[in-house]
């Protein structure tokens, strides 16, 4: 067996550490590229959303690596991620690939049902003891990676240089990729944070101006919001633009929920937004557009500058969620710009639209000669 996985932003740190920990020969397929779109592209039926297409074109750049089965998670409800497994499984066979299809998720909530995948993937050679241990070192390492990712949102608008900052976050995910024990897991972010002080303090000395940015919350459906691919990078862009980000969904707060069924509430949970959402949108409508609207919610009354909803076209719970958040926007006053993303979104015209939307929140300010601030950016405890 050569377990291979769809990418999802960083979660394929996780993976491999989960994977490599069990002995379970594991490929990590390149990441995300235009090659890998085009792949998938070739494959996926015209309508499919953006997700599936590059999930097809990992599973090809996979199989050139000798990769004969696949792990992904499952979903349930009026959102096609969840037939994610079997549609994939039967597209590859048609082409030739003749890939074993895993689907990892509580079936009718059961989480002994999803031990069983978990073991079948393990092998008897691995004790449930062992499992259990390697599951919670995961996850503890998600949770730091969400951690590392919330300090660089908050560090780029901050700090003086934008190169200097991405090094320290590619370093920052290299250590974690690496360590294999839990002393290394919070030595990487406590290095990141001090490091994070030394240049913040060095930007402060020259300009005093840049430690209260604007904040842009970022809601929508999780693959979009998580790989920076998808999203053509706008955490990134939004950071040069002296923005400080925050979304709604980490990986560790979606695995918690999603996979763990709440047993583990993983980094910033997620458990809160359908209350939010209860005055909009009181029900499940499949995905996460409960959660995208609910997080608006949060985000608004946490004071955000605005809000950006990002999601593949044709989305269904996001194009449900598209139509309330215009009530949200009224009863808060707060902008809230959509972006829909396919195959032939192009990076210029997203980057025209973030600085538009920038410079549409910067006004009042302008006007009013007020910055809004938050306490403890860069502490070490959690925001």
């Amino acid at each position: 067996m050569k377990v291979t996985f769809p990418h999802m932003g960083n979660a394929w740190i996780v993976i491999q550490t989960l994977f490599e920990s069990l002995n379970v020969e594991v490929v990590v397929p390149p990441v995300n590229s235009k090659r890998t779109l085009n792949l998938g592209t070739r494959l996926a039926p015209e309508s499919a959303c953006l997700p599936l297409k590059l999930n097809l074109g990992n599973y090809l750049e996979a199989a050139d690596q000798g990769a004969d089965t696949i792990v992904i998670t499952g979903g349930i409800g009026p959102c096609r991620f969840g037939y994610y497994g079997e549609v994939e499984r039967q597209i590859l066979r048609d082409a030739g690939y003749d890939y074993e299809v895993v689907t990892l998720e509580p079936p009718n909530g059961s989480l002994l049902g999803l031990a069983k995948r978990i073991r079948y993937l393990a092998g008897t050679k691995n004790s449930w003891t062992k499992i259990l241990r390697t599951l919670r070192f995961t996850y503890l390492k998600s949770v730091a990676l969400d951690r590392v990712e919330d300090l660089i949102h908050a560090a780029r608008p901050r700090l003086p240089s934008s190169l200097s900052t991405e090094r320290l976050y590619e370093e920052a995910k290299s250590r974690l990729g690496q360590t294999m024990s839990e002393k290394g897991i919070f030595e990487t972010v406590h290095w990141l944070q001090e490091s994070i002080r030394e240049r913040q303090a060095k930007r402060v000395f020259f300009d005093n101006g840049y430690d209260k940015p604007l904040r842009i919350g970022i809601v929508g459906e999780i693959y979009t919001i998580l790989d920076p691919y998808s999203s053509i990078g706008i955490e990134e862009e939004l950071g040069r633009l002296g923005v400080e980000v925050d979304r709604s969904i980490y990986l560790s707060g979606w695995v918690g929920s999603h996979i763990f069924q709440g047993l583990a509430p993983g980094y910033r949970s997620i458990k809160s937004y359908p209350k939010h959402a209860k005055p909009y949108l009181p029900h499940f409508v499949g995905g996460h557009g409960r959660e995208t609207v609910g997080a608006a919610v949060k985000f608004a009354r946490e004071g955000f500058d605005g809000i950006i909803q990002i999601f593949p076209l044709s989305c269904m719970p996001e194009i449900v969620a598209a139509s309330i958040l215009p009530k949200v926007q009224e009863a808060y006053k707060i902008p809230i710009m959509t972006l829909i993303v396919d195959e032939h979104t192009g990076q210029a015209g997203i980057q025209t639209r973030l600085e538009a939307f920038v410079d549409l929140l910067e006004r009042p300010r302008l006007l009013q000669g007020t910055q809004q601030t938050r306490e403890e950016v860069l502490g070490v405890g959690g925001r």
